[in-house]
């Protein structure tokens, strides 16, 4: 039976129909070619997200310009329309979510350190972006996607227009309004080339998350001014920036290796929710002009109640998570059929992160391993502890909790376990997700003078858990 859910209310953007309130935002995958073309790894990994039944896809970043950039999609001219357009249509035979291009226009960056920066740009060159953008989603719409949306976030070359460090001095920088020319120019004239009933939504940063770089005071503003100009939705990001990216000598910059990095991807050591007060802010500030500009809302949303408390508290009309679906894409299926007992649940450890800093192809490290996709299975067979039960163990050792068990078993098999962990009288809660080889895991943060108790519960590849171990309990002595 199924509970009615605002997560599961459609949701009109224009010239589409959202079935749901759940979004997978553009998320780097390093699976496509030098070429930009795309390929089967490409077309199976969206494939398997619309299977899951998500409203929205957003299909990564795709470069509106052909300047050199590794493996990264394009949409630079006509020669990848027919690829898209059998990727669009995939999607849609796949599952009931729409899909949308993002699309990019970045500048250049070298191994030596240099990179180009806006003041570079000559007025010829600003127009150039205005029409490569253009261009790029007229050819959106060709190949049947049912939108498009703009990339204005990170370090990338219309977020630096809006940046609070924008080194120009021309009509192209110093205040808000000279900062939002050039991005208001390519979503006016997006929307000339693609018509009124084409959806056009974009991604910018809520705040910048580096020093002197903006904050919400002015991405309200800036989601104001850009609702205005004709974009249907607004996507919320945060960080993401080059200026305080790590330097390491030979190699090009990565602008998620800072602090805005991590504020961009909250990790584990994040509160869930830890970007929420962002789109909250943007949606009251559209709200304030009149304005009902759908909004979403990502940053580490890991559960169906803190997805259901953005809509119902106001902090957003859309729910974004891209790790968790990256972990779990059958999540939304889950979602509505009440099942998030099913759901394989991210552990914001960032390896995704880290793989794609590295030019590695990213993929999530709960996935059983050589598959390179989130697993498939309808089944509904639970794993099992052996006879003699999971026989959980544990010591403190060097200043953590170690513990250990023995592997279960599962008809198919066993996905992974589940770590609980109480403070003394507290309810033991879901702490951690561990792959199935690993039969061992370590809490770091244990802290003197309490006592602990811990549980783990395997799952399989449906996410089905199996039944919980017993309790242990270990004191932590103060130092």
């Amino acid at each position: 039976m199924t509970v009615a859910s605002a997560l599961f209310t459609p949701l009109r953007l224009r010239g589409m129909t959202l079935p749901n309130r759940l979004v997978l935002p553009a998320m780097v995958t390093r699976l496509s070619g030098e070429d930009g073309h795309v390929n089967d790894d490409v077309r199976a990994r969206y494939v398997r997200f619309a299977k899951g039944g998500v409203g929205l896809i957003v299909i990564e970043a795709m470069a509106v310009h052909s300047a050199k950039s590794g493996p990264l999609l394009r949409i630079s001219s006509d020669d990848f329309v027919p690829g898209l357009a059998d990727l669009a249509a995939r999607c849609r035979d796949a599952g009931p979510g729409r899909v949308v291009p993002q699309i990019i226009h970045f500048l250049k960056i070298s191994r030596s350190g240099w990179r180009q920066t806006v003041d570079m740009l000559s007025f010829a060159e600003l127009d150039a972006i205005v029409d490569a953008y253009a261009r790029a989603a007229r050819r959106a719409r060709t190949a049947g996607f049912d939108g498009v949306e703009l990339h204005m976030a990170h370090a990338y070359t219309l977020s630096s227009f809006l940046s609070r460090v924008n080194p120009r001095r021309d009509a192209y920088g110093g205040t808000l309004e000279n900062r939002l020319r050039l991005p208001v120019r390519v979503v006016e004239r997006v929307r000339a080339e693609v018509g009124d009933d084409f959806t056009v939504g974009v991604r910018f940063l809520g705040e910048e998350c580096i020093r002197n770089g903006y904050t919400t005071v002015d991405a309200g503003p800036i989601a104001v001014r850009l609702a205005r100009a004709g974009v249907d939705y607004v996507s919320l990001s945060a960080g993401g920036k080059f200026e305080d990216a790590r330097v390491l000598p030979g190699e090009p910059l990565y602008p998620y290796t800072g602090y805005s990095g991590d504020r961009c991807m909250p990790g584990s050591s994040y509160p869930d929710g830890a970007n929420l007060h962002i789109p909250e802010a943007v949606r009251a500030a559209l709200h304030a002009a009149g304005l009902d500009t759908p909004v979403v809302a990502v940053g580490k949303i890991p559960t169906r109640s803190l997805a259901e408390r953005v809509l119902a508290e106001g902090k957003g009309d859309l729910v974004g998570m891209a790790r968790a679906l990256l972990a779990d894409p059958d999540l939304p299926r889950k979602w509505a059929a009440d099942r998030e007992d099913t759901v394989v649940r991210c552990a914001y450890g960032n390896v995704c992160k880290a793989l794609d800093e590295n030019f590695r192809r990213v993929d999530c490290t709960l996935w059983p391993k050589k598959r390179g996709q989130a697993p498939e299975s309808d089944d509904r067979v639970p794993p099992a502890w052996p006879l003699a039960g999971a026989q959980l163990r544990v010591e403190y050792k060097n200043g953590a909790v170690l513990l250990r068990w023995s592997p279960a078993t599962d008809n198919e098999e066993v996905y992974g376990y589940q770590v609980f962990r109480a403070d003394e009288g507290a309810e033991l809660v879901h702490h951690a997700s561990v792959r199935a080889r690993s039969e061992r895991w370590e809490d770091s943060r244990a802290t003197g003078g309490t006592r602990l108790r811990y549980a783990v519960r395997p799952y399989d590849l449906a996410g089905n858990r199996g039944p919980m171990s017993e309790v242990v309990a270990v004191d932590v002595p103060a130092r």
